[in-house]
């Protein structure tokens, strides 16, 4: 792969990485990896988690410099020449001299300032006084936004905003820049299918501009429909560079270096033992628009996963939250194991073996400075705490089994969680839980943002939770995910259950059907013995 290639999609090339190795204390993150990026393409870069695809692109932003292997850009530092010549990008203004833009999964936006303040933070456009001309920055903004289809003022202050607009203010943050290169990190991972969409829109749009993409994903599916080659990364090392139409199972072996036979391996259990969690009537009333949830009835038994489907804003992740102690509930009960729990009482909840993998995992899954020990031992902390001291023997003895269990990419325990990769990041967030009594675990989007490698680990470690007598309850906005590994769905509508399938008739469509559903006509949907749903007025 080394070199530039002619008979490739695409126009003149923009961007050649030769022989790029980098190593940090303990890991060699890249191996003498290859890339060519042409003007006017998609070129997807796909890899697991930890195979470089970060180490890469934060080399092509300033934020690390390779060891060894050269890059080329096409103009020098000045961005007068013509062609590749070799560029030494040492910051983030030599990226943007260079005409390279990256949109990161972690958004670089400030929550206090305006949409257009971020935008043009540190470029702001300036008077003849010198002054910041805030009327151009607005103008500029709004056509920004415009060209984003984002319908907000330039003047919303950016922590008003959800996940899905704060990705198009990063979009609007790099068009800005007039960049030739664009490297996209995982940017559908927080979208609806229509936001989706509207990104893809964009970005044919940019590359029908002669824009140069490095797109990186997840999703397989998406790859055909917006790339036009692959590099696939595995291990640091560049291992072959293949059309986008590429057959996913190939692309898949690429990625991982073997055959994965089946996608979701679910080992459904003959017959599912006692119910664990019990949920009634859970209410929380809102505003004017109605309730954040109501009448919520369900019950997860041992040794079973029961999915929790919906569009985004049915109010899945409220209910967990509430059930596990984070938020308020106005009325209803949660029982674990037949004992009513108190309401808003995180600790009681785990105390009686509930375990919550939050869909925010750096915000709230984490201690990101933290050691690996340490946020692996920390749900565990009272009970490694004798007298006041922690005994860090025992944590480190069973922080390291777990992470041997969970097959953690790490240099030791010691290393903080902000430099894993986000599947072992998620594998952190999952193994505190292994190490504590919980009966019940809550999966709140445990595969987003993650390679197939790892979540096929991630399965595989939900058959072994269920095979144990544990129960799992998992939301995600993944369907076929939900329909691969659940024993029962339930579906949400706008703050209500409307309805239950189990797994025999939970396809795509009747989950559908149930999600656009109004709420307040429930359809019966139970294909199963009344038992399965025993207690429940979702019938």
């Amino acid at each position: 792969m080394t070199g530039v290639k002619d008979d490739v999609p695409g126009g003149r090339p923009l961007l050649c990485v030769e022989g790029v190795t980098k190593s940090f204390p303990g890991v060699r993150a890249l191996d003498g990896v290859d890339l060519t990026l042409r003007a006017g393409e998609v070129h997807v870069l796909l890899g697991e988690n930890g195979a470089g695809k970060s180490t890469l692109i934060k080399m092509l932003s300033g934020a690390h410099r390779p060891d060894e292997g050269r890059l080329l850009a096409d103009g020098g530092q000045d961005g007068t020449r013509e062609g590749l010549h070799e560029v030494h990008i040492r910051s983030a203004q030599d990226a943007e001299r260079l005409g390279i833009a990256t949109i990161y999964q972690e958004f670089n936006l400030v929550p206090g300032l305006t949409v257009a303040e971020n935008i043009f933070l540190g470029r702001q456009p300036r008077n003849r006084l010198g002054l910041v001309d805030k009327k151009t920055m607005r103008t500029r903004a709004a056509a920004l936004l415009r060209r984003v289809r984002l319908d907000v003022s330039p003047d919303t202050p950016v922590g008003e905003l959800g996940i899905a607009r704060l990705q198009m203010v990063e979009i609007a943050k790099a068009l800005s820049l007039d960049a030739r290169v664009l490297i996209m990190d995982e940017p559908t991972a927080v979208l609806t299918s229509e936001e989706v969409e509207t990104l893809f829109e964009i970005v044919r749009e940019l590359r029908d501009g002669g824009v140069g993409v490095i797109f990186i994903t997840h999703h397989l599916d998406e790859i055909g429909i917006l790339g036009d080659r692959v590099t696939v990364l595995r291990d640091g090392r560049s291992v072959r560079e293949v059309p986008a139409a590429t057959d996913e199972d190939e692309l898949i072996r690429l990625m991982v270096g073997r055959d994965i036979a089946e996608q979701y391996p679910r080992q459904r259990p003959d017959e599912p033992g006692a119910p664990v969690l019990r949920v009634r009537g859970l209410t929380r009333r809102g505003a004017a628009a109605g309730p954040v949830f109501e009448g919520i009835d369900f019950e997860v038994r041992a040794g079973e996963v029961v999915g929790l489907a919906g569009l985004v804003g049915a109010g899945r992740t409220e209910v967990v939250r509430a059930i596990f102690g984070v938020d308020r509930y106005d009325a209803g009960t949660v029982e674990i194991d037949g004992k009513e729990l108190a309401r808003g009482d995180v600790r009681a909840a785990m105390r009686a073996g509930l375990g919550l993998v939050p869909e925010d995992r750096k915000g709230q899954g984490l201690v990101l400075d933290a050691s690996l020990q340490d946020n692996l031992t920390l749900a565990r902390l009272d009970r490694d705490t004798r007298g006041g001291l922690v005994d860090r023997g025992t944590q480190r003895r069973e922080a390291a089994a777990v992470a041997a269990q969970l097959k953690v990419r790490m240099s030791g325990l010691g290393q903080s969680a902000r430099t894993l990769s986000g599947g072992n990041q998620q594998k952190i967030v999952i193994g505190k839980w292994l190490l504590t009594d919980t009966r019940l675990l809550i999966l709140d989007e445990p595969t987003r943002g993650i390679d197939v490698g790892a979540k096929v680990e991630i399965y595989q470690l939900i058959n072994e939770l269920t095979a144990s007598g544990r129960a799992v309850l998992m939301i995600s906005s993944d369907l076929p995910e939900v329909l691969g590994m659940s024993d029962r769905v339930l579906v949400m509508s706008q703050g209500r259950l409307a309805g239950e399938l189990p797994a025999e008739a939970a396809t795509q469509d009747a989950v559908m059907e149930l999600a656009l559903q109004a709420p307040d006509h429930p359809k019966s949907t139970q294909h199963n013995d009344e038992s399965a749903m025993e207690g429940s007025d979702v019938h």
